[in-house]
């Protein structure tokens, strides 16, 4: 694959543009199938800020309509970007969204910051494009590197993690509702997600990456900037504390 340093801006080519609109976060933190699966086997670098009119254009790139429905390569949509490409951006935007604000949902705990730091996130794609570069790792751990540095700076900043008792009730559409036939369920993924919200932020941040983010060992200890041991080791230490919360809590 190339390096994008190198032939980042060299591709001339055009984008197709088409119209559809997108406009939200979509902040639907919670997935059941890991949350079930995670229970189950517990109970057995930021960079600088931008130039603030750089900022102010990126941010007016990131509130547009979507423009383009076309299949291209994050290497092919960063190429564009790093060509100052407005709909290739948005479709990254689009492509990644989902992702990292579940990943900052889940070390925040709320759904305000959990926007601030995701629009942050995209913000330092655009201005920072030229210096992904493809051959050292995927765009997503990239991103979830630039999500991971924002997220650890803040709670160092303001405290521990303060979760949000409701939310957007758009956002949530897909959880189960109050008095459905699966209660038992509702209340597991409760007391789980209580319990992981009290872990250190390293071990919150390594179950989080491996179990509900889809990373390997190797990708999440690199998101972190840790060793593949040292992640294996939070991630056990994790499990072992939530082990004993959830059988506490019967």
């Amino acid at each position: 694959m190339k390096n994008l340093a190198g032939d980042a801006c060299s591709n001339r080519g055009s984008i197709h543009r088409q119209g559809n609109s997108y406009r939200e976060l979509s902040l639907t933190a919670q997935n059941n199938k890991s949350s079930d699966r995670l229970y189950e086997e517990t109970k057995s670098t930021a960079t600088d800020d931008p130039e603030p009119q750089a900022r102010c254009e990126a941010l007016s790139i990131y509130n547009e309509p979507d423009q383009i429905e076309i299949e291209m390569t994050d290497e092919e949509l960063m190429q564009a970007v790093c060509m100052g490409d407005r709909a290739a951006y948005q479709m990254l935007v689009k492509q990644h969204l989902k992702s990292i604000s579940h990943y900052a949902y889940r070390l925040l705990g709320n759904q305000k910051d959990t926007e601030d730091i995701t629009q942050e996130v995209f913000l330092r794609l655009w201005m920072n494009a030229k210096k992904w570069k493809s051959d050292k790792s995927k765009l997503t751990t990239w991103l979830h590197r630039i999500a991971h540095n924002l997220c650890i700076d803040y709670l160092r900043k303001h405290g521990r993690i303060q979760t949000q008792e409701s939310f957007d009730e758009e956002d949530f559409a897909s959880l189960p509702e109050a008095g459905e036939a699966n209660d038992t369920g509702g209340d597991k993924l409760r007391l789980l997600q209580e319990a992981i919200s009290t872990l250190p932020e390293n071990q919150r941040s390594a179950l989080t990456l491996c179990h509900y983010q889809g990373f390997s060992n190797k990708e999440a200890a690199a998101i972190m900037n840790i060793s593949v041991k040292a992640l294996e080791s939070a991630i056990a230490r994790a499990k072992r504390s939530l082990r004993e919360q959830l059988t506490a809590s019967q």
